[in-house]
This record gives C-alpha cells, structure tokens and sequence, in this order.
C-alpha cells in the first residue's frame, strides 16, 4: 500500500485574526462567564441579606444617587468610542486604533475618577454590618474589572506605538479588550439597578 503525502503552502494564511478564530478570544469569553457568575453569586448574596431586615438598608441612608448615575451615564456613551475601536481594529487601520485605543484609556480613567467619588457617598463602611460589606464587596467586584480593562488599555496603548502595535495580533487584542470593556459596562447596570434604586423603590 502506497503512502500519500499531503503537502500544503499555508505562508499566506493570516497568523492572527479576530473573534471565536482567536483562543484569546474564547479565553476571555470564558473569563467573563466565570465572572458573570460572581457577580449573579454577589447579587443574590445582597437579596438574602436584604431580607433579613424590616427596613432597607438598616439603620442608614441608601447610597447617592450622583455619582453612581454619572458613572452609569459615563459607562452607557463610553459605548460609542469602543464600538469605534473594534470597528477600526478589524479594518487594521493602525492610525484610527490608536486614537481609539487613547481615546478609551483616557474613558476609563475618567470612570476609575468618578468611581473614587462614588465609595465616598456610599454612607456605608465595610464593616458597618451585613448591608455595608456586600455593598462594598460588590462595587469592589466591579471596580476590579474597571482596573483590570484600564490597565489592559494601558498597555496596549504603549504597544500601539511601538513596532509591535503593526502586528495583527494587537488589533486582535484590542478587538477582544473591546468585547470584554462591553462585559464591564453590561455588568454595571444591574449593579446600579440593585445598588441604587432598590434602597428607593423595594
């Protein structure tokens, strides 16, 4: 029985590419969901406690409506510069990712700002009791999510304007930190919803 030798020039093929073609892609997928779950676990921790007492929160004042709608607000139009990104990594158009890219870093600079500001009206402590811990754990769950995709910006930032930021894998990076700052912004309105008017209107 002959042998057959299949043999195939694959130099053209792209060495990177964008979505579930990607492993960084599924990985961050997959990072997202084991969060998600976090967040539903934090959630559903907040409720329980919630019903163990007759009035809501016990003892104090719900949190400020200010600062929290302004990051709201901020993380709903900060939708608009990071579709941009993705639509401008995709085209490998190196000049418009980088200014999108600076133009997301500075975005997320302003919220890890306005959400300094929002731990100061939050007229709770950590260890005030049950309602203040969670409280506290989840915007704390959240705000680790804002420093890590800052952070990632960060650096793809620098990366953009060295020689590697021509590479296709960086406009796969910024495709993907784009994907993942939407997982940030989608996870921050039902934290608003149960941070903020469920104090007001349960």
């Amino acid at each position: 029985m002959s042998e057959r030798h299949f043999v195939r020039d694959v130099s053209d093929l792209p060495t990177h590419g964008h979505g579930p073609s990607t492993l960084t892609w599924w990985g961050t997928m997959g990072f997202m969901l084991i969060e998600g779950f976090a967040f539903v676990l934090a959630g559903f921790t907040y409720l329980y406690i919630m019903m163990q007492f007759r009035h809501w929160p016990p003892g104090m004042p719900p949190p400020d409506l200010t600062w929290g709608t302004l990051m709201t607000v901020a993380l709903l139009l900060s939708l608009i510069p990071n579709v941009w990104a993705k639509r401008v990594a995709e085209a490998s158009d190196l000049r418009g990712t980088r200014r999108a890219v600076l133009a997301m870093l500075a975005v997320g600079l302003v919220t890890l700002g306005i959400r300094w500001f929002e731990f100061t009206v939050l007229n709770a402590l950590w260890d005030s009791n049950a309602y203040g811990s969670i409280l506290w754990t989840i915007l704390g769950l959240h705000t680790v999510h804002l420093l890590t995709d800052v952070g990632d910006t960060a650096v793809l930032a620098v990366l953009m304007f060295t020689r590697h930021g021509k590479a296709p894998r960086r406009m796969g990076d910024v495709t993907d930190n784009a994907m993942y700052w939407n997982f940030v912004v989608g996870a921050w309105v039902p934290i608003y919803a149960l941070l903020y008017l469920v104090p007001r209107f349960a």
